[in-house]
C-alpha cells in the first residue's frame, strides 16, 4: 500500500529529502506522494523513513493504494533495475 500525506501537512521539507524513490514532491497546497514510486520504504529499509522523520504524524497509509509486500518489492525492482 502506497503512503498518503494527510492535509495536516506543514510543509517542513523533512520527508522529501528522505525518500530513497522520489516519490515525494510538493503539491500545489502540500507534500505530495506519488503512489506509482511509492515503495513503502520495502526494498530499502525496515520502516518507511518518511513517517520515521514526519514532526506531526500526517503520514498515513493510503487505502485506496494497497498492495502486498511482493507487489511493493516488484515496484522496488523496477524503479531500481
Amino acid at each position: 500500500m502506497a503512503l498518503l500525506i494527510t492535509d495536516k501537512c506543514i510543509n517542513c521539507d523533512m520527508c522529501d529529502p528522505e525518500c530513497p524513490n522520489q516519490a515525494i514532491s510538493l503539491g500545489e497546497e502540500i507534500y505530495e506522494i506519488d503512489p506509482s514510486r511509492c515503495t513503502e520504504c520495502v526494498g530499502h529499509y525496515d520502516k518507511p523513513t518518511c513517517i520515521s522523520v514526519c514532526p506531526i504524524d500526517c503520514i498515513i497509509w493510503d487505502p485506496n493504494h494497497v498492495e502486498t509486500e511482493a507487489q511493493l518489492l516488484e515496484k522496488f525492482a523496477r524503479l531500481h533495475g
